[in-house]
């Protein structure tokens, strides 16, 4: 009896833990510069675009920015997709107001860091 109630306990305290981890609108995250070259979650532009806009190909300008949920998209597979705005309102590289991310992917990878 001891191991059915414990079991169901552990349950119900996994569902509320992933029930918690869906995306809203208004949430806020971190952008954090993954170790590998670019941004594999996060659609930022490529290096070879950055450099005809005249931008620094480096991502530093984004390590580290609060970033708020614009828009939350549900795909037919399963994968959340999120679309990303500056908290401070500026642009991201002087020209995105927006960029796409894949939130899942993205927690998992480190690229975006959910704020408490």
């Amino acid at each position: 009896m001891k191991k059915i109630i414990f079991t169901l306990l552990c349950f119900g305290f996994i569902l509320t833990a992933s029930a918690n981890n869906d995306p809203k609108i208004g949430d806020l995250l971190t952008v954090k510069t993954p170790t590998a070259q670019g941004f594999n979650h996060v659609d930022f532009p490529k290096a070879n675009i950055l450099i005809k806009r005249g931008v620094v190909t480096n991502y530093k300008s984004v390590n580290n920015e609060t970033v708020i949920i614009d828009k939350v998209e549900t795909e037919a597979n399963g994968s959340t997709t999120v679309i990303l705005k500056k908290q401070d309102g500026s642009k991201f590289f002087g020209f995105l107001n927006n960029v796409k991310a894949d939130y899942t992917k993205a927690i998992g990878a480190g690229e975006l860091v959910a704020i408490k």
